[in-house]
């Protein structure tokens, strides 16, 4: 398929979640393009740590089965966690969430970005109907009543029925679609540190919230882990300057106890946060999908998954809307997608920055109820495994390719 360049569906974006579009798109009767700047580095057993990684919900985990990239995971590296355990640092009370009491082996796995990236794109390379052109990057596109006419940097075209964008945060295909996202940025950056440990392969996920902002531990294969740690741009740009041994001084004396000693530091970067949610979703023949269509705090790790969701639930609606013979970029058959995701995103950002604002420095009053909260989310085994569900991402609205 080297030299076509009619397709239906043109994905412009191959990291995790335009991979995910096009691998879920497989097998159908959709031609499917998809643009990617640069190849994802290759994975040896040797590598270090990366410090990019996400935790995968056990609803991803059953995406990415069904579309056979699974195996591609588990075949490089990966760690699936058994429990999750949420501690309010003012008040001192914990919540804790075990797979057992769910009859599931765990709750969900961590997962370095590169290895994910990987394995979705060797799967997408096997299957007859997608073409990977990599590298390639959009310059342009214009849309008529049939068609989106899309030109590449190389002045190569090529023409479709649907353009997505899923090129992130900054996608260039939701600024030339014109379509307007509401932004906020939150007063807290994020230091994430790859570390080795001196204690045995972990299997719990643990988060503190303090009145600085959340400190969160995500066990990595074998003695590695990766730790996150939120607070003041100042304080994080100061953290950042240390040595790697005061670095790890400074982390030993604030993180809780763990069952061993911090004994190195592979690598350590810092980011703001923020958080957008795109006005719409589709425009004719434009649809928006993960980060290109919203970001969250990441406090929660649900960014990547939401992205997922929004892969599935697209291709469940171009497969639908190409088995009823009707045209994928037309935007009455778009608005569904739209609907479905906006809606159940919406409700993910609200109830994430609601958690990061309860956990703001607030008076006696609201520290006492949040924590009596946590206390009732741990005690009421009812709604201990409700939240546990959604947090696996096993409720809800699902697509079909998530649904176990």
């Amino acid at each position: 398929m080297q030299g076509q360049t009619e397709y239906d569906v043109v994905i412009v974006g191959g990291g995790m979640v335009g991979a995910m579009l096009a691998a879920a798109l497989g097998h159908s009767r959709l031609a499917v393009a998809v643009i990617e700047s640069q190849e994802p580095q290759p994975y040896h057993v040797s590598d270090p740590m990366d410090l990019r990684v996400s935790a995968l919900s056990l609803a991803t985990e059953t995406m990415l089965s069904a579309t056979g990239a699974w195996d591609g995971v588990q075949t490089r590296r990966s760690c699936p966690f058994r429990h999750l355990w949420v501690t309010d640092g003012e008040q001192g009370q914990d919540t804790r969430f075990f797979s057992g009491d769910l009859g599931t082996t765990h709750l969900g796995t961590i997962v370095e970005n590169r290895i994910l990236q990987l394995a979705l794109v060797d799967r997408l390379k096997s299957l007859s109907n997608v073409t990977w052109l990599c590298p390639a990057e959009l310059h342009s596109f214009d849309i008529s009543d049939t068609a989106v006419n899309v030109t590449l940097s190389n002045n190569d075209r090529l023409t479709a029925k649907l353009i997505v964008g899923a090129d992130g945060a900054r996608s260039k295909v939701r600024d030339i679609a014109g379509i307007q996202t509401a932004k906020s940025s939150y007063p807290q950056h994020a230091l994430v540190a790859s570390v080795t440990t001196s204690f045995e392969q972990q299997a719990t996920t643990w988060q503190r919230f303090t009145p600085t902002g959340p400190q969160a531990f995500l066990p990595m294969p074998g003695r590695n882990a990766s730790m996150v740690w939120y607070h003041t741009e100042e304080e994080v740009a100061r953290l950042t300057g240390l040595s790697d041994d005061a670095f790890l001084a400074e982390m030993t004396e604030t993180f809780p106890a763990m069952p061993g000693t911090l004994e190195s530091v592979q690598a350590r970067a810092s980011f703001p946060l923020s958080c957008s949610h795109a006005k719409h979703y589709v425009k004719p023949r434009v649809a928006l999908i993960g980060d290109a269509a919203h970001t969250v705090h990441p406090l929660a790790g649900q960014g990547v998954n939401l992205g997922m969701l929004d892969a599935a639930a697209l291709a469940e609606n171009l497969i639908e809307t190409a088995a009823g013979q009707h045209d994928v970029g037309a935007y009455r058959r778009l608005r569904r997608y739209e609907r479905w995701r906006r809606f159940d995103n919406s409700v993910m950002i609200t109830a994430l920055d609601g958690f990061y604002h309860a956990f703001k420095p607030q008076p006696k009053p609201v520290r006492v109820a949040r924590a009596l909260a946590m206390k009732l989310a741990n005690d009421i085994t009812p709604l201990n495994k409700v939240i546990t569900r959604y947090a696996m991402g096993t409720m809800g609205d699902l697509p079909k390719l998530a649904q176990p």
